[in-house]
């Protein structure tokens, strides 16, 4: 007898649907090397045996679009359990449109809807259905935009050392004049204790990034984050081996897929690997990513989306910390219930609650909602 079992009526993926949501910044924004005002959520739901996953990533309007043509058709009927058969046709699906960027941001939001759908078929929780190594994800504090006046720049890192985070990320790059004294000021707000970082988004040359490692290092600053271009795998691995003592090159928050995370291992580009689940693939390809940073001995940060991290980070051993950013730490505060709450300096993920344990609030985010482009 040939081909493939017929799929339990019970796991039988039967609806896909996908929204873009515009949710405007509280203030101006910008880091080194780009400024915004808005910031785009992109929503899957993914529906099989009376129970509804969702999931969701940081992305352009277009990911939308791409999660109900062509990844839908290719999911529809398809096993609620079989996640890495899903992920291999999602991503075989856009080979001739293009995976990386807004692809497999769209493949993640649908990747992470199919782990919350299959945990609620099975009456559990993500983390219970990952397997945790950790109870609590411990979180740093990450805004300090350049558009911010240090008054402000001082108030929200000061704010986050009060809610017990230990540590703190601002963004240089934009006036390179300006950032010693903004760096200062910073350590002079959250004192001495708590560890102070700094993120160029590749802003600095290479002997601009030396030059201010050299100088931050009497801050204490123990993190510096892409001092130059993540293209630039030579010069970030020249800058590690240079970098002061105590302080840490990261880089891997543009990381598409395994490739390009390998890449990055091997040039010794990073002391640590920042991996961005909604860009990389969802919780599939973060995992991933994270077992080959393992392989290198390379401890894993969480990018940004800190409250969907949270719980797949409960099951990474060799991870660091998640990004508790600014913006999805309101956006996502906005949109759902649920969230994991925040413990001193951490993320607790709900063990015990089906699935993420995540709610939309529908009516509260529907003023938000965009249309996708060319959405049939």
């Amino acid at each position: 007898m040939t081909g493939e079992r017929p799929v339990p009526a019970g796991r039988r993926i039967a609806r896909i649907e996908a929204d873009a949501y515009r949710i405007p910044t509280d203030a101006p924004e910008a880091d080194g090397t780009i400024a915004w005002d808005a910031t785009t959520l992109v929503l899957a739901q993914v529906s099989a045996g009376g129970h509804t996953g969702l999931g969701y990533t940081y992305a352009h309007a277009a990911a939308a679009a791409l999660i109900i043509d062509p990844l839908r058709d290719n999911l529809l009927g398809h096993d609620a359990d079989d996640i890495p058969a899903a992920w291999a046709k999602m991503n075989r699906s856009l080979r001739n449109i293009g995976r990386p960027g807004v692809g497999l941001m769209a493949i993640a939001a649908v990747d992470v809807a199919l782990w919350d759908l299959k945990a609620r078929l099975h009456g559990t929780s993500v983390v219970r259905l990952l397997g945790r190594v950790r109870e609590a994800v411990p979180v740093y504090g990450s805004g300090g935009f350049t558009t911010y006046p240090v008054e402000r720049l001082q108030r929200q890192l000061a704010g986050w050392v009060e809610q017990g985070i230990g540590r703190v990320k601002m963004k240089v790059g934009t006036q390179p004049a300006d950032d010693g004294a903004r760096v200062r000021a910073a350590r002079e707000a959250i004192g001495t204790a708590p560890e102070l970082m700094v993120d160029a988004n590749g802003a600095y040359d290479r002997k601009q990034a030396l030059a201010f490692a050299t100088q931050w290092a009497g801050e204490g600053v123990g993190w510096f984050e892409e001092p130059v271009s993540s293209d630039d795998l030579e010069g970030l691995a020249l800058l590690r081996d240079r970098m002061p003592p105590g302080m840490q090159v990261a880089a891997g928050e543009y990381g598409w897929d395994d490739w390009y995370f390998r890449r990055m291992l091997q040039a010794g580009a990073v002391d640590v690997l920042q991996i961005d689940g909604t860009r990389c693939g969802g919780f599939t390809g973060f995992l991933q990513a994270a077992s080959i940073a393992h392989g290198f001995g390379v401890p894993v940060s969480a990018h940004c989306a800190p409250h969907l991290h949270a719980h797949v980070c409960s099951a990474v051993g060799h991870l660091k910390h998640v990004e508790y950013f600014h913006d999805h730490a309101r956006i996502e505060a906005m949109f759902f219930d649920g969230l994991p709450p925040l413990r001193n300096g951490a993320l607790v993920a709900d063990a015990d609650a089906p699935g993420l344990g995540l709610a939309l609030r529908q009516r509260d985010v529907e003023r938000y909602r965009v249309a996708a482009p060319e959405l049939p």
